[in-house]
């Protein structure tokens, strides 16, 4: 019985939903009831907004038209060209810090998208794969609104300039960034996924809870990975000060001046923020647009995109001519992809020959469409999360199995590496481990057939270290990897049963492997 009433519950809860909209989105705004998320509200939930569901397509066009693709002149965009800052973003930035301090919370206060979706991360309610978000920042253009009031932050389908909602205030807001988040799991065994995600930031906001001493074993190994990762620009916000007195949040604040000294984010702004209630939100959005510049971007060289997620888009039983192909999702580095080109990913379909060697199969196709959330795009420039619609067989794209993949125009691609030569450096100690006498474990050096993971971009593989000198050392890579020498590498080690950062490394040499076109 109790399922049964369940379900009548669910049901009333739709009816009396006043409006129900477009059903996509009333999935995304689902808030932390897993019983939310069943098939059933969102089935009726269709049926009775059929007649209401022409509303958001009216209110949509009020994006700038974009360039076709043929007549794009690549060398006129900047990141913030309005046509491309409309639709899609251009600056990526990621939230750090220890587990269950807020970060996915930070970001559905900004963005308004809930980062948790899948079942899993639910019930447990820690994030498990990477989220992403995106939100367009906006400041008022009246002189009079007061900061930081005026700023103001909008889910990415917003028009681009709506009237300012501050009461008697007649100013209109004016687009200045659209920033997408890459939302990283704060989880110790899952540093990995954090580490890939930190192939693509710009920038990042570190996580503090006020209410647990600083700094947190994740809080530091977070901090040392974007170090490694070159990243420099990066925002401190002390979370949940709702829970806290005026002189433990002194304190508190203290501590983390005390953590930050000599680190990447040592002369960074410290804000204090409470996520669950939406304070000082307005001061995080300004301190984005005036703390964090647009990263200057390449588009006239050959685009390259690392593919963070991919997914079939085909529902079970759907009829042949509604089949579409895979999706790939990621972020552009560098150079613009427009609809209709002809794709390679690379290193594709890797296998092995009679003699148990490596070779891979590179994927081609065509690009058939391109979204940034819910924005259709006719061409994708760098900077935020792009779904790239492709005719690729759509069983090669379930469940992330492009991920760590490149994708670039045909032929353009960086080479395939499955040996490289690295000047590595450790770490001097193990960040978040501590050894029996409370101390923190040292880093041991690296010794000959030792397996280690290495992220490269957004690929996270197995090397095994077949030579090591002083700082030099050469790693066979489990999995072929599609590089250039020069990238910077992450090295994690297995100590007691999880993946440790250790240290980093820059690719000298290697050996590359010939795509197979059979």
């Amino acid at each position: 019985m109790a399922s049964n009433g369940d379900k009548f519950g669910n049901d009333l809860e739709s009816e009396s939903d006043s409006n129900p909209g477009s059903p996509n989105l009333d999935a995304q705004e689902v808030d932390d009831n897993v019983e939310d998320i069943d098939e059933k509200p969102i089935k009726s939930a269709l049926k009775k907004s059929s007649h209401k569901e022409p509303a958001p397509a009216i209110v949509r066009p009020t994006l700038p038209p974009q360039t076709e693709p043929k007549d794009l002149d690549v060398k006129s965009l900047t990141p913030l060209t309005p046509e491309i800052i409309a639709r899609q973003a251009t600056i990526n930035i990621g939230t750090i810090g220890h587990v269950a301090h807020g970060k996915s919370t930070v970001v559905k206060a900004i963005s308004g998208v809930q980062t948790v979706r899948f079942k899993n991360e639910l019930e447990r309610n820690i994030t498990i794969k990477l989220g992403y978000a995106n939100a367009k920042i906006y400041q008022c253009d009246n002189k009079e609104c007061p900061r930081p009031g005026c700023f103001r932050s909008y889910k990415s389908e917003k028009e681009v300039d709506p009237p300012c909602e501050r009461e008697g205030c007649s100013g209109t807001y004016r687009l200045l960034r659209h920033v997408s988040f890459v939302d990283c799991p704060g989880h110790d065994i899952l540093m990995s996924t954090m580490l890939s995600g930190a192939a693509v930031m710009d920038a990042a906001l570190l996580l503090i809870a006020g209410n647990e001493t600083c700094p947190q074993p994740q809080t530091s190994e977070h901090l040392a990975a974007i170090e490694i990762m070159k990243l420099d620009k990066v925002i401190i916000l002390q979370n949940k000060v709702d829970l806290m007195r005026e002189e433990g949040a002194n304190q508190h604040y203290q501590s983390i001046l005390k953590f930050i000294r000599g680190t990447v984010a040592g002369g960074a702004p410290i804000i204090p923020i409470s996520a669950q209630l939406k304070f000082n939100i307005d001061a995080v959005n300004e301190a984005l647009v005036s703390n964090i510049p647009v990263p200057p971007r390449d588009f006239t060289m050959d685009p390259q995109m690392i593919v963070i997620r991919s997914f079939d888009v085909n529902k079970p039983g759907a009829e042949i001519d509604e089949l579409k192909g895979g999706v790939a999702g990621g972020s552009i580095l560098h150079g613009v992809i427009k609809l209709g080109d002809e794709i390679e990913i690379r290193p594709g379909i890797v296998s092995r020959d009679e003699k148990g060697g490596v070779k891979c199969q590179p994927i081609f196709s065509r690009i058939i469409t391109l979204n940034s959330e819910n924005n259709e795009l006719k061409y994708a420039v760098p900077g935020g999360l792009i779904g790239v619609g492709t005719r690729i067989d759509p069983t090669l794209c379930r469940a992330d199995r492009l991920v760590g993949f490149v994708l670039g125009l045909k032929g353009r691609l960086p080479d395939i590496y499955i040996e490289i030569e690295v000047n590595y450096y450790l770490l001097r100690r193990l960040l978040g481990v501590k050894t029996a006498d409370g101390k923190q474990a040292k880093v041991t050096k690296l010794t000959k057939n030792e397996v280690l993971m290495v992220n490269i971009g957004s690929t996270a593989t197995g090397a095994k270290v077949m030579a090591v000198k002083q700082d030099a050392a050469k790693l066979l890579l489990t999995n072929p990897a599609c590089t250039n020498i020069g990238e910077k590498v992450a090295l994690s080690r297995r100590i007691e049963k999880h993946w440790r950062l250790i240290g980093w490394a820059t690719i000298a040499a290697g050996v590359t492997l010939d795509p197979s076109t059979s």
